[in-house]
């Protein structure tokens, strides 16, 4: 079967971090998003949709009356939202830009949808939940997360601020309303706090993933962020997040430096950042001056290694980095993934039930973690329900998994692995077979996929040697399933 020019783009992505664009017939962007895997991510878009609509379609002109054709099917998607079907119904063509960390695909997208102003970016959100990075104007700046709200005026009308709306753009025009851009306000305000502010980065639709870049970021370049001006009893300061300008532990160029440095990196300039610090390494090198050197060399690495977020965490807090370790203490961290583990949970077939839950980072995500009432299976089926699980869960817009654990033998992964390539996915599979103490794993891996785990990524590699790890995973998703397994019964039995 001939794939059609669109299923090539998309199978050509690479399961990398980076930032992505949807083009319509005329090569406008339509769309930018930021992904942690960008074949994973855009796939999602089209799943169920590109065989069926654009096969054997090598011309845009062609795939654009098939798919405006073909609308309903992209809007009937389950769990798809109306705009973004009528969005996907008029891609004919995909780019892309690769980072090297999530953190950088984050502030790309961010600076490219404030550069292009994508028609269906700008309807994604209102504005009022948009945030932004704020500098604050003070001896010490400080780097602080603030909703457009709480912005006296918003920075794109600040004759000042970093970045700028060109004059006339719709979405200047949206954002101004009737207010006076003639006097620009340079303050942030609320009920706890009125504080001047020189810079503005953004804006960004997910204050969480602000908070998270920002606390990678103050790893490599710390800065005091409390109130009051001291560092007594202050804990940042203990910890190495805060450099103690008002203890004189930092001199007042040096704490500019590292707020500089923070700029940059929401600018996107890591690579100019870099190039800055390594030439100024060499001069302090040369000036026998081998601890500011050191200290530099450090930060380099940190900027170099972004996405070693459990290396940085555990280095970095402290205000030091043993070269010697820096790759000690990754085995149980997965930094920039997302694994789903599945479980079923029945009695002879009875209130049988389905669990996802979902580790993002190494760490549980709670608010991802999904329960599923089996409908379509009668009796004793294990394979079968948890066919019905995966189907429903692919058949919804939830961000795609780096890597699925099932719960299960060789024919829960061999139906996965059929499940996975009919839709046109391109996933990592492993079936964990508990022995009879429930100590011993032992995994599985579809027939269908040929790949052996040596050819895994090497972070997925040392993930999967780490059993215990891999246990209380599924020891996790065996809970949330059992849970809700016994809330059946409950409420069958009070009935």
């Amino acid at each position: 079967m001939k794939k059609s020019r669109l299923q090539r783009k998309v199978a050509e992505l690479p399961q990398n971090p980076g930032v992505y664009f949807f083009r319509d017939q005329e090569g406008k962007i339509l769309y930018i998003g930021k992904a942690t895997n960008l074949r994973s991510r855009v796939q999602s878009y089209f799943r169920n949709v590109i065989p069926n609509s654009f096969q054997d379609l090598d011309e845009p002109s062609e795939m654009l009356k098939q798919v405006q054709h073909d609308t309903k099917g992209f809007l009937s998607v389950p769990g798809r939202s109306e705009w973004i079907g009528l969005m996907v119904a008029q891609v004919v063509d995909i780019d892309f830009e690769q980072t090297d960390s999530v953190l950088e695909a984050l502030i790309l997208e961010s600076n490219l949808i404030k550069k292009y102003q994508p028609k269906y970016n700008t309807l994604e959100k209102d504005d009022k939940s948009f945030s932004y990075f704020v500098v604050t104007k003070e001896e010490f700046p400080k780097v602080l997360i603030v909703r457009k709200t709480d912005l006296v005026c918003h920075p794109a009308l600040d004759a000042g601020s970093s970045h700028t709306h060109k004059s006339g753009s719709a979405l200047d025009s949206r954002l101004r309303g009737n207010d006076k851009a003639s006097k620009p306000c340079k303050k942030i305000q609320n009920t706890k706090y009125q504080i001047p502010y020189t810079k503005t980065f953004g804006p960004y639709t997910s204050k969480q993933q602000m908070q998270t870049a920002l606390k990678i970021i103050r790893r490599i370049f710390p800065f005091h962020a409390g109130k009051q001006k001291t560092e007594k009893g202050c804990l940042d300061f203990q910890i190495g997040l805060c450099p103690g300008p008002y203890a004189d532990a930092i001199s007042k160029t040096d704490y500019k430096k590292n707020i500089r440095g923070i700029e940059m990196i929401l600018q996107g300039k890591k690579k100019s950042l870099i190039s800055k610090m390594e030439k100024e390494m060499q001069v302090f090198s040369k000036k026998n001056e081998f601890e500011k050197a050191a200290v530099l060399r450090n930060k380099i690495f940190a900027l170099q290694h972004i996405r070693d977020v459990a290396l940085m965490t555990r280095e970095m807090e402290h205000g030091a980095w043993n070269m010697e370790h820096e790759i000690q203490d990754t085995k149980y961290q997965i930094p920039n993934t997302r694994i789903e583990a599945y479980d079923i949970s029945n009695i002879s077939g009875q209130y049988a039930v389905g669990s996802m839950v979902v580790f993002e980072n190494g760490m549980p995500n709670k608010s991802q973690y999904r329960k599923f009432k089996i409908k379509t299976v009668d009796g004793s089926n294990d394979v079968a329900m948890m066919k019905e699980v995966l189907s429903r869960r692919f058949n919804n817009d939830w961000s795609m998994p780096d890597l699925i654990l099932l719960d299960g033998g060789q024919g829960h992964v061999n139906m996965a692995g059929d499940l996975v390539r009919e839709l046109g996915l391109d996933l990592l599979i492993v079936g964990v077979a508990k022995g009879k103490t429930r100590k011993n794993l032992n995994f599985q891996f579809p027939i269908s996929n040929k790949i052996p785990m040596s050819q895994f990524p090497k972070e997925m590699q040392e993930f999967l040697n780490d059993k215990n790890l891999v246990k209380s995973i599924m020891d996790e998703a065996h809970r949330f399933a059992i849970a809700y397994h016994r809330k059946l019964r409950s409420k069958n039995a009070l009935k």
